[in-house]
This record gives structure tokens, C-alpha cells and sequence, in this order.
């Protein structure tokens, strides 16, 4: 009676939250391009900083992100020289 499923619940939570984020990038454009500090500058713009909404919310968190990339380019460096 029951209908076994190939879906895991994993790639059903990945779907979500992937969705989730799309959702929150258009909430973001469309309030930047409207009522945001950058509204003159187009939609495409708008769109453009609301990929990284959550950096905009969180100022602290750019620097982060700043600083474990700027430390696994300099990883690479030093260990492709060897």
C-alpha cells in the first residue's frame, strides 16, 4: 500500500532552502530597487547586491568572508610552490 520514494529527505531540505534564498534575493532587489538607498541605480543592480543579502545584513560577516578567502588564496600559493 505504501508508494517507496527515491527522494531523500536531505535533497528535499537542499531544495528548500536553495528555494528559500531565491525567494529572500527578489525580496531584497525589489525593496532596493524601490525604496532602497541605491533606487536610481536600476533593477539589475539592485538584483546584482541582493545575491549577497546576507553580508548587507550583516556587516561583520563580509569581513569573514574577506578574510577566509584572502587565507585559501594565500593557502594555494604557498602550497603550489612546493
Amino acid at each position: 500500500m505504501f508508494v517507496q520514494s527515491n527522494i531523500n529527505r536531505g535533497d528535499v531540505m537542499r531544495g528548500l532552502v536553495i528555494g528559500l534564498y531565491v525567494l529572500m534575493i527578489f525580496v531584497f532587489a525589489i525593496y532596493g530597487n524601490w525604496w532602497g538607498d541605491q533606487a536610481y541605480r536600476g533593477f539589475m543592480y539592485n538584483l546584482g547586491g541582493a545575491i549577497f543579502w546576507p553580508i548587507i545584513l550583516f556587516p561583520g560577516l563580509g569581513k569573514v568572508i574577506g578574510g577566509l578567502l584572502m587565507l585559501g588564496v594565500l593557502g594555494f600559493i604557498v602550497t603550489r610552490r612546493s
